[in-house]
């Protein structure tokens, strides 16, 4: 059922990159439009074996009949190559992910939302300190609270980093537990926590529809351009 997401997939990026506007598409100089080839179902299979997880269906159907990654949303899909004879993604970022941990479920709900609001209010200001020397001190040590919180390993678990936004903002596809196969936002360079994509329905937005809503809107703008 999933194959058919894709039927025709790598066909349309591939024209959407030739039309006059594609260079017009966000993210186009970072994917230039170039589409890895697909996995092999045995290819596949030493991916999954090595991770010790059955990646999502949407996902693991992209990788067969469409392309271990490239071109896609924003600056593109992080693709996923043998290297020294282990699978990993590359991409910026794409290093996040702990790839031992990909069958842990992925825990969703983060730090109680008063703690974090809490925090953010302890947060040094300059204007407050005679001393610059002492408003670094004081900055760093809350900083080092902050990254605790937000960017502990575990909150991670069970995802891999897909897509990069540029500034340090990036999109994950969630392999285990009950949020298995959605893509949240990851936002927390500007101080706001990892969230889930929600569609106009508001329910979470999953890879096939992630990936082929960029298309649409890749397609449109590459194709209206003058």
């Amino acid at each position: 059922m999933t194959d058919q997401w894709w039927v025709g997939v790598r066909q349309r990026v591939e024209a959407a990159g030739s039309a006059p506007g594609s260079d017009k598409v966000f993210g186009a100089s970072g994917h230039k439009w170039v589409l890895e080839e697909p996995l092999t179902r045995g290819e596949l299979a030493e991916l999954e074996a090595q991770t010790g997880v059955r990646l999502p269906e949407e996902y693991r159907a992209f990788l067969l009949h469409v392309g271990a990654g490239g071109a896609g949303p924003a600056y593109g899909l992080f693709p996923v190559r043998r290297t020294q004879g282990r699978w990993r993604w590359e991409g910026d970022g794409a290093d996040l992910a702990d790839l031992s941990r990909l069958a842990t479920p992925f825990p969703g709900q983060g730090p109680d939302p008063k703690l974090l609001d809490d925090l953010l209010a302890q947060r040094p200001e300059e204007e407050d300190f005679d001393d610059i020397e002492d408003f670094d001190t004081a900055f760093e040590a809350w900083d080092e609270r902050w990254e605790a919180m937000m960017f502990a390993p575990e909150r991670t678990a069970g995802a891999i980093a897909i897509s990069h936004l540029g500034c340090a903002l990036r999109e994950w596809l969630i392999i285990s537990g009950s949020h298995r196969g959605t893509i949240w936002s990851d936002c927390r360079v500007d101080d706001v926590d990892l969230a889930p994509l929600l569609d106009d329905d508001n329910t979470p937005v999953r890879f096939a529809r992630w990936y082929t809503g960029w298309l649409e809107g890749a397609e449109r703008t590459a194709r209206s351009a003058p």
